[in-house]
């Protein structure tokens, strides 16, 4: 088996954001800071906005908008070069943070600048090269947001 460079490495702190994945949920950082109350993703210890480090775990409503996006035609890296063609995007979530993710079930020509989109999750095995499990010992697969027009 190849290399895969799409696993994620969890840890204790991401572990929250890939069980609710695993779940179809979508979560953000949420900054408490009195006179902040940013949203942020990808998810961090602090707030990129204020710094402060008083931020929680908040589900996200899965709405988004298309921001920017390439179509990728080629990718040496396991698995991608299985998917292509493939569309790499930012989305802008309902919340407000900006997302790196990719659209699916929609041709390149119907892709428009900030048309409504939806998370759905991508589920694969989670097996490494080495047959070791990625997640707590157990081969649990893992989920990938990624989104499609609502």
């Amino acid at each position: 088996m190849a290399v895969r460079f799409d696993l994620p490495e969890v840890d204790a702190f991401t572990r929250p954001y890939w069980a609710a994945a695993a779940e179809g949920r979508l979560l953000l950082r949420r900054c408490r800071a009195e006179g902040c109350g940013a949203a942020h993703h990808y998810p961090r210890e602090f707030c990129p906005r204020c710094w402060s480090e008083d931020v929680v775990w908040e589900p996200a409503s899965g709405r988004a908008t298309l921001y920017t996006w390439s179509v990728v035609h080629r990718n040496d890296l396991p698995p991608f070069g299985d998917r292509v063609p493939y569309v790499a995007a930012v989305v802008e979530l309902a919340e407000g943070p900006r997302m790196m993710t990719e659209v699916t079930d929609c041709a390149e020509s119907d892709l428009r600048i900030g048309m409504p989109l939806a998370v759905h999750f991508r589920t694969e095995p989670a097996e490494r090269p080495d047959g070791g499990p990625v997640v707590d010992g157990e081969d649990t697969g893992y989920a990938t947001a990624v989104f499609r027009p609502a």
